[in-house]
């Protein structure tokens, strides 16, 4: 069939084509690459550069010199691992080499640093020869804490990895390996209980013989299933006692006395099906041979060995989990490897043992099963995350899961006897675990999640402007909103033609003629009359007219007082939230009670616990100037309006993001704030852009409007097409609320 005659095909080149474009830019702009290196400590005079360097440095390696250990409080290495590939297997591009390769491992170290706070160093090496690629590798163990191996090819890599184990003294980990093993051993565990079914007593087919493949089934015969009930095909069909093609050491200890030689043969009467092989080749025929309940892992990427959609037609009892995350159980090596090293590193592990990955698996399989929090719950609105079919692997943005793996790990390793520096108090340390999850910038991904859960009718009231359109792109793409587009019908379709943008009218947006109507108010009719769910506006124009126009339509929520404005800040070590950054010239005490409370409600939706702190010049008392007394006013109106919501004022900026050990603030809660209330609309819209340019590298989310009657956000002219996407996100979980 010829594209032309095809539109799904040319839509789908199209969407590719764009996709590329819009990954190559991500990748070069506004800094070349995905990582950088950047000091930890102040270089600023004479006195830092000699504590830095010569003479000061010399102390440090002193202390090194004389107790290796020391390595870990002086320096990075105790959290710094490298990510280290040859680039024979890079994930689905096959042997593309060293270079090529370069963009997949900076991505897995912002993976590391996003989830777990661990520091990378990306090194990718033009070397085949297992040996000295295994000389290369442990030259490094001076350098770093932790050897992360990735996307290199089988059978090699497990004589690399073999060899590395036996010679440093510190984690070795093939993620490609022992990652997969762990999140699909821990989907097994749970799906036997959901089928009630004992590990011991199953018949397993694998589909495939890889690094993965093999990883995985040493895993799930280390947690109990039998040697002798797993049976194995690889390209070259079953592997069976006897065969020669195409085998080597790993393959041959599963090799079956058995005349079975294809899949369809070995997989009639199976309990688990586990592919890491490659896309269809397990069918709707073959599944429906198999054992009563039939457990599915089919974690090929991109294209499953079987669709779930084609595997439930053809046995609606069956269980399945796959490597894609569009649809439930999605086995993702994500859900290990940032929190597995965050143990191994924080106890100073010399190896990763089988007991540490064995406590990985128990605790992940244990999150799916333990009962979902409140701020797991609105994370995923919309879906079912109650232990069962569609439920046994927990979500990979599941902010309990650093803190429920690496003290399991750390523990393990104590246990193992391969921690230097073993934890005492593991509850110390989750606490102090949980407390990170909150720097790790994932900020959006809630919101994002409940968006894609049920899609709402969102107003874009510059509905011809070029950044909106790009913005509204990406929302049809990722299925987050179904948008509504005002704007004359020649004006829209021109800006889409001049961008060269997919979007067609009447199937990705619906278009609404304001005539010679004001767009903004057109916008905000729709919304009051419930013809529409939520509205974004003000990407041109004045904030306050459009400010205005919200006021007299829409209007006051019912339990608000006041109408503010709060802007999100993803910062290299904080996840803030500055409020009231446009709408209150100088709010009073009550006002700011009210925005606080406001406020609190809003990040709770973003999953995060709000605490609060109510700035000022000064703090506890020390100053009796206006402002001062204002927000010594606000705390006490807010404790009493709110009394479970964590306060801290009034306080000085410095004091709430460094916490308050002395007790010197009025009310005061563990760790730092988040929520940070401003005296007046200078010193917060000020503050936010100062620390937006500083220290965010423009990642913002805002400005969210607060204490309106319905869903509605007032942009601003400076918004990016990336801010549009992120607030869109942010109305439609609104509106589902």
């Amino acid at each position: 069939m010829t594209q032309q005659n095809n539109p799904d095909s040319a839509n789908d080149q199209r969407r590719e084509q764009q996709l590329r474009a819009d990954a190559l830019d991500y990748h070069r702009h506004p800094t070349r690459g995905k990582i950088e290196v950047v000091p930890t400590k102040p270089l600023s005079n004479q006195r830092d550069l000699s504590l830095a360097y010569s003479p000061g440095v010399a102390y440090a390696c002193e202390e090194i010199a004389a107790n290796p250990a020391t390595a870990a409080e002086y320096t990075s290495r105790g959290n710094l691992v490298a990510v280290i590939t040859n680039g024979t297997a890079v994930l689905g591009l096959g042997n593309i080499g060293p270079l090529a390769s370069k963009p997949v491992m900076e991505g897995k170290g912002c993976l590391f640093k996003q989830f777990a706070g661990v520091d990378v160093f990306d090194i990718e090496l033009a070397e085949t020869d297992p040996d000295k690629l295994v000389d290369a590798i442990a030259m490094l163990e001076p350098t770093v804490g932790g050897i992360n191996l990735e996307d290199i090819k089988a059978p090699e890599c497990f004589y690399i990895e073999q060899k590395l184990r036996e010679r440093m003294n510190i984690p070795v980990f093939h993620d490609d390996q022992h990652g997969t093993a762990i999140i699909s051993s821990a989907a097994l565990l749970n799906a036997l209980k959901v089928a009630g079914k004992r590990i011991g007593d199953i018949k397993l087919v694998a589909s495939g013989a890889g690094a993965a493949a093999i990883a995985c089934l040493d895993m799930m015969v280390g947690l109990g299933v039998r040697r002798e009930n797993v049976y194995v095909a690889d390209s070259r069909g079953v592997i069976w006692q006897g065969r020669e093609a195409n085998m080597e050491a790993n393959k041959a200890r599963y090799a079956q006395a058995t005349d079975a030689r294809t899949l369809a043969d070995i997989v009639r009467g199976a309990d688990v099906f586990l592919g890491c092989s490659t896309a269809g080749v397990l069918t709707g025929p073959m599944v429906q041979t198999m054992a009563e309940r039939p457990i599915i892992l089919a974690l090929a990427n991109p294209e499953p060995e079987i669709r779930p959609e084609v595997a439930l037609a053809a046995r609606p009892d069956c269980i399945i989990a796959t490597g894609r995350s569009d649809y439930p159980n999605q086995v993702n090596n994500v859900l290990c490897f940032p929190y597995i090293f965050r143990g191994a590193l924080d106890c100073g592990a010399t190896r990763i043992t089988e007991a540490m990955k064995q406590a990985c698996v128990v605790a992940i399989a244990a999150l799916a099963e333990a009962e979902v929090s409140e701020t797991v719950a609105a994370a995923y609105a919309g879906q079912a995350l109650s232990f069962g079919p569609d439920y046994i692997i927990p979500k990979p943005f599941d902010q309990r899961l650093m803190a429920a793996i690496a003290p399991a790990v750390a523990q393990a390793a104590a246990e193992s006897g391969v921690a230097t520096q073993p934890i005492a108090d593991l509850a110390a340390y989750r606490a102090q675990l949980e407390q990170q999850v909150y720097h790790t910038g994932l900020v959006m991904k809630p919101l994002f999640s409940s968006a894609k859960a049920a899609p709402k009718r969102v107003v874009y009231a510059e509905g011809d402007e070029e950044r909106v359109l790009r913005a509204v792109q990406t929302v049809v793409d990722e299925g987050l909103a179904q948008p509504v587009l005002v704007g004359a019908p020649a004006a829209v379709e021109q800006a889409i033609a001049a961008a060269g943008l997919r979007l067609k009218r009447g199937t990705d947006y619906v278009l609404a003629d304001p005539g010679t109507n004001d767009a903004t108010a057109h916008a905000l009719a729709l919304l009051q009359s419930g013809d529409a769910d939520a509205v974004l506006c003000g990407v041109r124009g004045n904030f306050d007219r459009h400010l205005e126009q919200v006021r007299d339509i829409i209007g006051l929520a019912p339990d608000a007082e006041v109408m503010a404005t709060m802007n999100a800040l993803v910062l290299e070590k904080h996840t803030l939230f500055v409020a009231d950054t446009h709408v209150n010239d100088e709010p009073d005490a009550r006002q700011l009670a009210a925005i606080a409370q406001l406020a609190a409600r809003e990040v709770r939706n973003f999953g995060l616990e709000p605490k609060v702190a109510l700035l000022s010049h000064s703090t506890a008392g020390a100053s009796e100037r206006p402002s001062a007394r204002k927000m010594r006013e606000a705390h006490a109106l807010l404790t009493q309006a709110a009394p479970d919501l964590p306060v801290l004022g009034e306080v000085q900026g410095d004091v709430a993001l460094m916490g308050d050990p002395r007790g010197l603030a009025a009310g005061g809660f563990a760790g730092e704030a988040n929520v940070l209330v401003m005296p007046s609309l200078d010193a917060a819209n000020i503050a936010f852009n100062l620390l937006k340019v500083t220290g965010g590298k423009g990642v913002t989310v805002g400005p969210v409007l607060l204490g309106a009657a319905k869903p509605v956000h007032v942009l601003g002219p400076g918004a990016t097409v990336r801010r549009i996407v992120n607030m869109t996100a942010v109305a439609v979980a609104e509106a589902i609320r």
